[in-house]
């Protein structure tokens, strides 16, 4: 097992009512990667929800695009206790993708380009909370800040917004990802500052 670095320290804090516990505000939008920048031409991008009996749904770029879209106006939080007020993102609801999917999937497990991943309950995929966007700050979304597309959960910290994300696997049991393996917190809700398996 790695030895787990967090880095969760070093940083101001002042305390607001839309800021959690821990956190300082920032006017950036830092770059935080596990790993290189994949390069995804749009060309061979494609997005797969795999249930749990191994049914398929997938999604060209053209055809996820032809999907309704939605503005998001939110904040973030990222576990290294950087937030971002009103960041504005352009994608697709969850709620539509899984619209017509069959599952009785609790969880699920978010896949990317590069490897990563990370896993959420299914019910906060649900309900309006989660997005796969692809534009940021109405402009494409930059490959350093997850492009062409990524996961966007923003009631959770942003380590569970994956970057270039590929696909989500539904499943009945949970599986940890890349960050909860070595440590992280499986939810991650900033508000009770679930940042590691101790909190």
């Amino acid at each position: 097992m790695a030895t787990l670095t967090p880095g969760f320290h070093g940083h101001r804090r002042t305390r607001g009512d839309r800021l959690p516990p821990g956190q300082f505000r920032t006017e950036d939008f830092p770059v935080l990667s596990a790993g290189p920048t994949p390069d995804i031409p749009l060309d061979r991008w494609e997005f797969t929800l795999t249930t749990e009996s191994g049914e398929q749904h997938r999604w060209n770029w053209e055809q996820f695009q032809a999907l309704p879209q939605q503005d998001v106006t939110t904040d973030l939080h990222c576990v290294t206790r950087w937030s971002k007020f009103d960041t504005r993102w352009r994608g697709v609801s969850l709620d539509t993708l899984l619209a017509d999917v069959t599952t009785d999937a609790r969880y699920a497990l978010a896949e990317c380009y590069g490897d990563y991943t990370t896993n959420l309950p299914l019910d906060d995929l649900r309900g309006g909370r989660a997005w796969i966007a692809h534009t940021y700050d109405g402009a494409p979304l930059a490959a350093e800040h997850g492009g062409p597309a990524r996961l966007l959960v923003p009631h959770l910290y942003f380590w569970k917004s994956a970057k270039w994300i590929t696909g989500l696997t539904l499943g009945r049991t949970d599986r940890r990802g890349f960050w909860e393996q070595l440590g992280y917190h499986d939810y991650g809700d900033p508000w009770r500052e679930q940042r590691t398996w101790t909190d």
